[in-house]
């Protein structure tokens, strides 16, 4: 009841990704697709992890769980993305500004730690490959999940506690396709400088922990390889530049967006189709295309329901 009293906004105004309506109907049509493929082939990933038995390995269950996690990222908002494209008057409820916002951080905040995980599964198979299977078992590797989802709770309900509150009385403009929470915080009818640096000290904290996190283990990893052989060494800095490409395009939209100073830029809104559109388009690319039992399993299954076998 105090909140209604204080917040006179009921909804809020997504001014969208572009601006200009003329190529509204084109950016319709090559999202929507995007949107489609996207969805279909982390649904493909998880459907191969779960079927195919030679998956059944720590790497593929954090494969599986990553494309989960990337269909629900990339569904927060993007539908709504793709319907404001054709739609003049791009509104979204307070409910729903706020939803968003708690999806938003919950996932990437779930991704963050869910890398990090998959980073030092890959450290162990690599540098303790003779105590692998004791120590990346089923049940450590449930745990680093239920981590990964914990941890991005924790973090949108401490961005939430801070934002829900806050008094909206116009304007209530959002240059964005969705609710970015910079943005909407700005438009609180009170000074928020505190609560501004205290959502840059939380994002921050888990931003950076995770990406220096991930970086020295990648680190660690290509030390230990160098001294083995340098065929081991051109495979895994192979593997690991893609995977460090992914990681940089993920973690670096955030880190400027959530970090910096808290100023926002017009560029900001394109840095977010990073970590919310083309970040879950390349894991697929990079986790599992390049990975030949990943193909072998999908080329498998391919073949069962395309040529079933006489009944």
């Amino acid at each position: 009841m105090e909140k209604s009293n204080s917040s006179v906004v009921s909804e809020f105004v997504l001014l969208g990704l572009f601006t200009s309506q003329e190529p509204q109907f084109f950016f319709f049509l090559f999202f929507s697709m995007l949107y489609v493929v996207i969805v279909l082939g982390n649904l493909l990933i998880i459907i191969t992890v779960i079927s195919d038995a030679s998956l059944y390995s720590p790497m593929y269950f954090f494969l599986g769980n990553l494309s989960f996690i990337d269909i629900c990222q990339v569904s927060f908002a993007t539908p709504k993305m793709i319907a404001d494209f054709l739609s003049k008057h791009k509104t979204i409820s307070f409910s729903g500004c706020i939803a968003q916002i708690f999806f938003i951080h919950l996932f990437t905040g779930g991704e963050m730690v869910l890398l990090v995980s998959m980073a030092y599964d890959r450290y162990v198979a690599i540098c303790k490959p003779l105590h692998y299977l004791i120590i990346m078992n089923q049940r450590t590797c449930n745990i680093l999940v239920i981590i990964s989802w914990a941890v991005g709770l924790v973090h949108t309900l401490s961005q939430l506690s801070f934002t829900v509150n806050l008094p909206f009385c116009g304007p209530n403009v959002v240059d964005s396709f969705f609710c970015d929470l910079p943005r909407v915080t700005k438009l609180a009818c009170l000074d928020s400088s505190v609560i501004q640096i205290l959502i840059v000290v939380n994002s921050g904290i888990l931003s950076l922990s995770t990406f220096l996190v991930l970086v020295s283990s990648y680190i660690t990893v290509l030390v230990a390889v160098w001294f083995k052989s340098s065929s081991a060494m051109a495979k895994a800095f192979s593997t690991l530049a893609a995977h460090i490409t992914v990681v940089i395009l993920f973690f670096g939209p955030c880190i400027f967006i959530y970090v910096w100073p808290f100023t926002t830029h017009p560029v900001d809104k394109v840095l977010a189709i990073f970590y919310t559109i083309f970040t879950p388009t390349l894991n697929p690319i990079v986790y599992t295309l390049r990975n030949t039992d990943m193909k072998a399993a999908m080329w498998k299954i391919a073949t069962h329901y395309l040529n079933p076998p006489n009944s």
